[in-house]
């Protein structure tokens, strides 16, 4: 089956079954390697990437149900590494081992998107399923705390 998507703001097409998950088609096809394979069941979310603005686990989401949607993964959220968030992960060193880290940043740029000056329990909430082995969680926060801040200066305490 031919599939249309919009990926990273570019519109592709893909040949791949209907049930063939969202992350193998971005992977195998398109080779966009930041959204990463951890659990397969959609618990862990190293997979997530944005359908439509919201955080998404692909691994789970059948390429199908997804055609002719906005996708934007890792890769998308800016070619030279300026996004905010993208840049609190480094200022910080928020990855230790960075497997988990592609998901972590989908979730966090989702969560900006929506709440540009979050709470630390607002956070704890939105990224809740991203699991980080290494448990660097407090980094994370203070990274996205960093990227409010980047993204909303006139907000900044």
């Amino acid at each position: 089956m031919s599939v249309k998507l919009n990926v990273n703001q570019k519109p592709v097409q893909v040949d791949a079954a209907g049930d063939t998950p969202l992350l193998w088609v971005l992977r195998e096809h398109l080779d966009l390697v930041g959204p990463k394979y951890g659990c397969g069941i959609g618990v862990c979310g190293a997979c997530t990437v944005l359908v439509e603005g919201h955080p998404t686990r692909s691994c789970i989401t059948p390429v199908s149900v997804v055609a002719g949607s906005s996708i934007t993964t890792v890769e998308g959220l800016s070619a030279d590494g300026s996004h905010p968030v993208q840049k609190a992960w480094g200022e910080l060193d928020v990855p230790q081992c960075g497997y988990c880290q592609s998901g972590q940043m989908m979730s966090a740029a989702a969560l900006l998107d929506r709440t540009p000056k979050p709470t630390d329990d607002e956070i704890d909430t939105a990224m809740n399923g991203n699991l980080c082995r290494c448990g660097t969680y407090p980094r994370i926060r203070e990274a996205i705390h960093r990227a409010a801040g980047q993204l909303m200066p006139a907000l900044r305490d």
